[in-house]
């Protein structure tokens, strides 16, 4: 299919059809009552389908698109001539421009059958503030215009106006349009169509598509708005004819322009001063035949800017503009000033003073004059005429030499203009009453504020002097001033203050026909830290100590002075310590340091106004020696090992601790009986007979301390069979105990632990069978303990229990020594041993008293006494 492209327009709206086909080219369009509508009215757009649409079937819908949206509300139709129509109303159409599109279904998509554009705005609002010049320049009358709001539509305006007489209500002749470009609100009647004298009226039209306003008729002669050129101006130079201007005054002239000369002008003139931030003064009226003027009441010495306009007078017209700027500066008048005066004498010799006087202008008014130079003049008293000029300056001091009688000068200031009046400077005598007191504050570091204690009587004023006091500024000039008011008791210094110097303040009290003693006083308006901090320095270290020092830095002038040190040491793990001293230290020990170990070191010296880091130091403690490290493991040991002492002496002074941890066993083969055996039955004790019980252990404990050697003797060999063995051995010496609350007197056959006598019995030959009973043992390397029941006066044999218990004797740590290494106990001659009869009412096993292994290697001395048992 081929695509065709349609467009026409229909009362301002424009219809457009892209791209149908063939088949739809005639299909349909857009109908519109009116396509430009105020914005927000309603608008109403229809949509017809011809019958001659081959595509149009009997369920076709015709759709709306506003831009790019589609829009509901459609209303569809069939009418009797066989064609579709849908309408559509949009009730407040508020789009400046839009594009409405007429669609039908066409396959699975929109197909566009018609488009029309439709606009909205307002009608156009009348022209207001229309104003008309005439430009000699150009020969045209140009009139300008205000358009109103935006309507949002196509607007065009015309400049209408005819010739007309009288009021303007009658046409006579008229004059074309005057149409503007575009966007522009100003046109131009060239001067061919103007009657300079002649009434002719204006007004301005506009028109849009909702309608047309007409502003209101100006009904004007053209020469009466008329705008003139501005006039050239220049200062009028002093002449034979002309005199000089006063002071404050300047002397101007003017050209008009040459076109119009012929017509009568009135001017104006404004001025305003170069300096500062003053305003336009205006100077009116001035006459445009005489073309000079004198401006007065300006001040002396003075540059302004001058600028002039004029207008058509005394007929209508409009004001030029103004007139290239002029600049000019005013004459000079004399000096109105006040000198204040301060001096200081030096007596030369008993005839000559040396002064050296200053002074200060203080203008009287704004208008005071501009000052060249200062003349000082002394007259004796017995001279006439002129005063001798002593000094003739542009600076303000002035040194001469004067009669040591001399008591007065004058100053004057002058300048091309003429002189201020003089001043008389009196050199007053130094016999006024002092000052109570001075004091400073400083309060900002460009300024000082002096104050004092003022005198009785109260002076008329006070002379303030200040300036550098440093050595090397001896010479520097000094800043003053004069308080005229003498109730005052202090003031501020601005002038000439920096910071970080150190000023010499002086003041000294004026009365009317003395002066009193000067007193001064020295302030800094701001300190500044020292340049740099003292050098920090190791004199000696040690092992945990180190001593610094430092050299304090001398006392410079502008600079605070210091009030303390800070240091600050940082060991290895980065543990920070510091400490405050005093300003007047210059060494310090650091104490309580780790030998062997790195130490950065760190000095601050801090003033009251600022604070300034010394350089660093990084220091290392000596290391331990070799022979300190002896001594100091050496008190180490011995430290240990007199607590050992101490714990070991404790277990041994309280049996109640030693015997549960080992028992003290002693050790037979170094042991002797013969100190305890008695030599008779009869030498016993004859206090308790019936028994002996105890254990082992707690019996070679007992024996112990009594064991030794007496005689040595030979002892038949215990292999022999023919050796008495012995039967009992008997302690001699006892003590007397009370019985406790764990012994028993009535049971002598049991196996409690004896409370008095005890006795070890040895019997029979572990070689040789025993005739009695033996008990059965599991193990012959047990070592039992054994317990002796008996009296050692009873004539009956003795007796022995074996306990059951299994416990080794020694632990293991003492072995029984062999055979070869001790001798067996010998006969007794006393007596044959005889065999220990067992006792059947005894609840213990009864064995021979060889079985027990510590008596086997005894020497006994004295053993004869045995026999009895």
């Amino acid at each position: 299919m081929v695509a065709g492209l349609g467009a026409w327009s229909l009362a301002g709206a424009v219809l457009t059809i892209l791209l149908l086909p063939r088949s739809l080219e005639e299909c349909g369009y857009i109908s519109l009552p009116a396509p430009i509508v105020r914005l927000g009215d309603p608008i109403t757009a229809s949509c017809i389908i011809n019958q001659n649409c081959t595509k149009l079937g009997p369920e076709s819908q015709i759709r709306w698109k506003l831009e790019t949206e589609l829009q509901p509300g459609g209303r569809q139709q069939h009418l009797p001539n066989g064609t579709l129509q849908s309408t559509i109303t949009f009730p407040h159409f508020n789009h400046s421009r839009a594009l409405l599109s007429c669609c039908l279904h066409w396959g699975n998509g929109l197909q566009i059958l018609d488009q029309a554009e439709l606009q909205a705005g307002y009608p156009p609002t009348t022209p207001h503030n229309l104003s008309c010049l005439l430009n000699l320049t150009t020969n045209s009358l140009m009139c300008q215009w205000e358009p109103g709001p935006n309507t949002h539509l196509s607007t065009h305006f015309t400049l209408k106006s005819f010739k007309s007489r009288g009021s303007c209500q009658t046409q006579e002749d008229s004059i074309p349009d005057c149409v503007p470009e575009d966007g522009q609100k100003h046109c131009s009647i060239p001067r061919k169509h103007l009657q300079l004298y002649q009434n002719m009226s204006i007004w301005v039209q506009a028109k849009n598509a909702l309608g047309t306003s007409t502003s209101s008729k100006l009904c004007l002669v053209p020469m009466d708005v008329v705008k003139l050129e501005p006039p050239t101006l220049w200062a009028l130079e002093p002449s034979p004819e002309v005199a000089p201007a006063q002071p404050g005054c300047l002397r101007l002239h003017w050209e008009t322009w040459k076109p119009s000369l012929h017509i009568e002008q009135k001017c104006e003139l404004r001025h305003q001063p170069q300096r500062g931030e003053s305003s336009w003064n205006l100077v009116g009226a001035l006459p445009s035949r005489s073309l000079q003027y004198e401006l007065c009441g300006l001040l002396p010495s003075t540059a302004y800017t001058l600028q002039m306009r004029c207008t058509r007078w005394p007929l209508p017209g409009h004001w030029s503009d103004w007139s290239p700027r002029l600049e000019l500066t005013t004459a000079q008048r004399a000096p109105n000033v006040r000198l204040d005066t301060w001096w200081r004498q030096r007596h030369l010799d008993p005839r000559t003073v040396d002064v050296q006087l200053f002074w200060k202008p203080m203008p009287l008014e704004e208008d005071s004059g501009q000052i060249q130079g200062y003349l000082v003049s002394w007259r004796p008293s017995d001279q006439a005429g002129a005063d001798p000029t002593l000094c003739n300056t542009t600076e303000l001091n002035c040194t001469f030499r004067l009669p040591s009688e001399a008591r007065e000068a004058v100053l004057m200031a002058y300048n091309t203009a003429g002189t201020s009046r003089p001043t008389p400077v009196v050199f007053l005598e130094c016999r006024g009453p002092p000052l109570g007191g001075l004091r400073t504050d400083a309060r900002d570091p460009h300024s000082l504020w002096v104050g004092w204690e003022p005198p009785s009587p109260q002076p008329r004023g006070y002379v303030i002097e200040w300036g550098l006091s440093a050595p090397s500024s001896s010479g520097s000039p000094v800043t003053w001033r004069m308080e005229h008011n003498g109730s005052i008791a202090g003031t501020l210094l601005q002038e000439n203050i920096r910071p970080f110097q150190l000023y010499k303040i002086t003041v000294t009290p004026l009365y009317q026909d003395a002066r009193g003693p000067s007193q001064h006083i020295y302030a800094y308006s701001q300190e500044k830290a020292p340049s740099h901090g003292p050098e920090l320095h190791l004199r000696h270290i040690g092992k945990t100590w180190a001593q610094l020092e430092w050299v304090p830095e001398a006392p410079e002038l502008g600079k605070s002075p210091l009030t303390h040190y800070t240091i600050f040491w940082t060991n290895a793990q980065d543990q920070s310590f510091s400490t405050v001293l005093n300003a007047s230290s210059h060494s310090f020990v650091l104490h309580g340091l780790e030998p062997a170990s790195l130490y950065h070191v760190h000095l601050m010296a801090v003033s009251r106004a600022w604070t300034t880091n010394s350089t660093s130091l990084t220091l290392m403690t000596l290391a331990l020696e070799e022979s300190e490290l002896h001594i100091l493991l050496g008190l180490f040991g011995l430290l240990v090992l007199f607590f050992c002492l101490c714990g070991a002496a404790q277990l041994c002074c309280r049996p109640s601790r030693k015997n549960p941890l080992w028992p003290s066993v002693p050790d037979p083969a170094h042991s002797s009986l013969g100190s305890w055996v008695p030599t008779t039955t009869a030498e016993l004790p004859q206090r308790r007979k019936g028994e002996w019980l105890g254990q082992t252990a707690e019996m070679t404990r007992a024996l112990t301390p009594h064991l030794y050697v007496q005689d040595t003797f030979q002892l038949p060999s215990l292999r022999d069979p023919g050796m008495p063995p012995i039967t009992k051995i008997t302690v001699l010496e006892e003590e007397e105990k009370k019985p406790g609350p764990w012994e028993s007197n009535d049971s002598p056959g049991t196996c409690s632990r004896p409370t008095l006598v005890q006795g070890y019995v040895l019997q029979g030959d572990p070689r040789v069978p025993a005739t009695q009973p033996q008990p059965q043992s599991g193990t012959s390397d047990q070592v039992l303990y054994v317990q002796v029941l008996g009296s050692p006066t009873s004539p009956g044999p003795g007796h022995y229990l074996r306990c059951d218990s299994t416990q080794p004797l020694l632990g293991g740590l003492t072995p029984s020594p062999k055979s070869y290494e001790n001798l067996w106990f010998q006969a007794s001659p006393l007596g044959t041993p005889e065999p220990l009869v067992p006792n059947p009412e005894d609840d213990c096993i009864f064995e021979p008293l060889l079985d027990f292994p510590l008596l086997q290697g005894l020497r006994v001395s004295g053993a004869e006494g045995l026999g009895d048992f």
